[in-house]
């Protein structure tokens, strides 16, 4: 994958978690991820090592993102930012790497559903923001009493996306 913008608002992080997440991070903003997972790896293991719910949720969710970058292993990428959202169900920042996450495998619909839980937490998030507008809005189909992958909705909608682009 390519270079990624991530943010992070690590006020809620102890200190000595703060620089072996903002590596990992700056890792993969330069589109490095296996040295990114590294840096995750040996998070996490911290967090293990004194145990913290929170900076283990954040270990497990900024790799679970770089492993998604990375390789194709979806489901344990998926599973491990799940897996962070529901321990630290009150952190924006897991929603967001979970909407990601769902972004790299193409499911649009669950990063909907990420970001929108996020911003429930945080309204003002940037980073989420970002990924609604990202992630983008479907049009309605064009023959609404019809369902959306009905044969004939998608051939009219493809023709109306050539003819008439957003």
């Amino acid at each position: 994958m390519a270079k990624t913008d991530i943010d992070i608002s690590a006020s809620h992080l102890p200190s000595p978690v703060i620089p072996s997440l903002r590596m990992g991070i700056d890792c993969l903003r330069r589109g490095e991820q296996l040295a990114a997972m590294a840096h995750f790896e040996a998070l996490l293991r911290r967090a293990r090592q004194h145990p913290n719910h929170a900076d283990e949720a954040v270990a497990l969710s900024y790799y679970g993102l770089a492993l998604a970058m990375h390789s194709p292993q979806r489901r344990e990428a998926v599973g491990l930012c799940e897996r962070a959202a529901q321990v630290e169900f009150f952190n924006p920042d897991l929603y967001l790497n979970l909407a990601r996450v769902y972004m790299v495998h193409g499911e649009r619909n669950r990063a909907y559903e990420a970001v929108r839980r996020g911003l429930t937490l945080r309204p003002a998030h940037t980073g989420l923001r970002e990924a609604l507008r990202d992630i983008g809005k479907r049009r309605l189909p064009v023959v609404w009493f019809l369902p959306r992958r009905h044969a004939l909705n998608v051939l009219l909608g493809r023709w109306r996306n050539r003819l008439f682009p957003c």
